[in-house]
């Protein structure tokens, strides 16, 4: 298993499988990610798995005091390397499956006619291929609650625009090049945006403040829009 393992600032590391989209690195993303929960290390106080990479954040005084003879990066440097040297244990990386409901009127599918005139798909084809396939949730990102999934259907896989805009509403569902993705909350951005749904992402006041993690399996489906107000 090819990685590296680098430091981000003084109380973080990062391992890096390659720089990559891939099911198969991100799997060993999420392996590493449960490794480290079942090893109980000690001064880690945040795992963030991405794409291809796990990122862990630490306290360096806990580690230091600990062991008053290295650095903390070289501490938790060589955990993560005693844990990438052992053999894979057969664990179920897979996450929930979760089914979102998606209003793909023009009402708030803004992009769909361009989307239809660069792939020469109608709107019905285009809803249909993002429909009918399912998504894993890669990483959590960008904003909070900010699922990137893939891969889309190559022949709906368009690029970002050349112009963000300014303000994308919470719940807009949007294509950037072989990713989907669904904006959590308001803000700028540049995704092709295809539909919106009403369910809420990112609610500060539960406990579990996201609707999304990583290894999610995610299938989306058509609504109406009186069916998105009356959700």
């Amino acid at each position: 298993m090819s990685y590296s393992i680098s430091a981000l600032g003084d109380s973080a590391l990062t391992v890096d499988f390659g720089n990559i989209i891939s099911l198969e690195i991100n799997t060993k993303v999420l392996l590493l990610v449960k490794a480290i929960e079942r090893a109980g290390l000690i001064a880690i106080k945040d795992i963030v798995p991405a794409y291809s990479s796990v990122t862990i954040h630490y306290d360096v005084i806990m580690l230091l005091r600990q062991h008053k003879n290295k650095s903390a990066f070289t501490l938790m440097s060589e955990q993560m390397e005693a844990l990438l040297s052992q053999p894979v244990k057969a664990v179920a990386v897979t996450g929930r499956r979760v089914q979102v409901p998606v209003c793909y009127s023009l009402r708030y599918g803004w992009d769909l006619p361009d989307i239809s005139a660069q792939t020469r798909l109608s709107v019905e084809e285009i809803i249909h291929l993002h429909t009918e396939k399912k998504y894993k949730v890669y990483m959590i990102g960008f904003l909070p609650g900010f699922a990137y999934m893939g891969n889309v259907d190559e022949r709906i896989a368009v690029p970002r625009k050349l112009e963000p805009r300014l303000k994308i509403e919470a719940g807009c569902v949007g294509i950037a090049g072989k990713q989907t993705g669904i904006y959590p909350l308001a803000s700028p951005g540049g995704w092709q945006i295809i539909g919106r749904t009403p369910v809420k992402l990112f609610d500060k006041e539960k406990e579990d403040t996201v609707f999304f993690k990583a290894g999610d399996e995610v299938a989306f489906y058509s609504i109406t829009e009186d069916e998105f107000d009356n959700y």
